[in-house]
């Protein structure tokens, strides 16, 4: 069961690739199908499994031989481990699907953000309906400490209600206090965290997501010697954080509290 779900995430990695370099570009992520950025060749089927085929063609497309960016088989293993911990750590049911939407909009939100410094709508906007419409009887609480499948405890729907409002109404007064520092996709993503995972996760993906975005930000001040105005994508950080709290969010709680 753990290949089948690792294989699975590799899987959907390759369809993640399609979502992050079509959606900020407005095309459809149905049609056509995937071809070469180069050449525009139609990639064959069996140069499109995950991982296997980039390391078989050497990192080249086979038609016009251009690099193909490593990012791609990054993508799918990343997708792949993701859902093998998730379902290692959550174990089988019918939240396991909805837990992998989430990890999986979590990597294509962060590879587009980096990319366009955007985040779409199409994905936080669906998200939080999903958040909401799964909390009260299929999404696990990270902060219950008993992970198991047979031990665990849902969000609820007053829990996921108040992630949704205190998500978004914290960044959106953060977005008026900045002056547009902080722009309307981390809005919507944090609303959509909060409706995932409810209200503590909000204030817990926060703090993790800023210490990580600070800590990059200094290295980039001392060793790329950026400016203070220089521009981070913001979501980056808060997909990491909520990664986070989603698998340790109550073992890092229960660990604050006991120093």
């Amino acid at each position: 069961m753990t290949a089948i779900f690792f294989i699975l995430g590799l899987i959907v990695g390759s369809f993640l690739n399609v979502c992050i370099y079509r959606l900020p570009r407005n095309i459809s992520i149905i049609r056509p199908s995937s071809s070469c950025p180069a050449c525009n060749t139609p990639i064959k089927p069996w140069d499109n499994i995950p991982i296997l085929s980039y390391i078989f063609l050497k990192g080249k497309c086979r038609k016009c031989g251009e690099s193909i960016s490593i990012r791609y088989p990054l993508v799918e293993l990343l997708n792949g481990i993701l859902y093998w911990t998730t379902f290692n750590y959550f174990g089988l049911g019918w939240h396991l699907p909805i837990l992998f939407v989430l990890v999986s909009s979590m990597v294509v939100i962060t590879f587009v953000d980096l990319d366009f410094q955007i985040i779409p709508d199409v994905i936080t906007l669906p998200g939080i309906i999903i958040g909401l419409a799964s909390a009260s009887f299929l999404l696990p609480d990270p902060f219950s400490l008993q992970p198991s499948a047979l031990s665990l405890s849902v969000v609820g729907f007053k829990n996921s209600i108040a992630g949704l409002f205190l998500g978004g109404g914290l960044f959106y007064l953060i977005a008026i206090l900045s002056r547009g520092g902080m722009g309307g996709g981390d809005i919507k993503l944090m609303a959509m965290v909060g409706a995932f995972m409810g209200w503590k996760a909000v204030f817990l993906t926060t703090f993790i997501g800023s210490l990580i975005g600070s800590l990059v930000g200094i290295f980039l001040m001392i060793v790329k010697g950026k400016g203070r105005k220089t521009k981070i994508p913001f979501g980056p950080f808060l997909s990491f954080g909520s990664i986070i709290t989603l698998f340790f969010g109550g073992e890092i709680l229960n660990w604050y509290f006991r120093i």
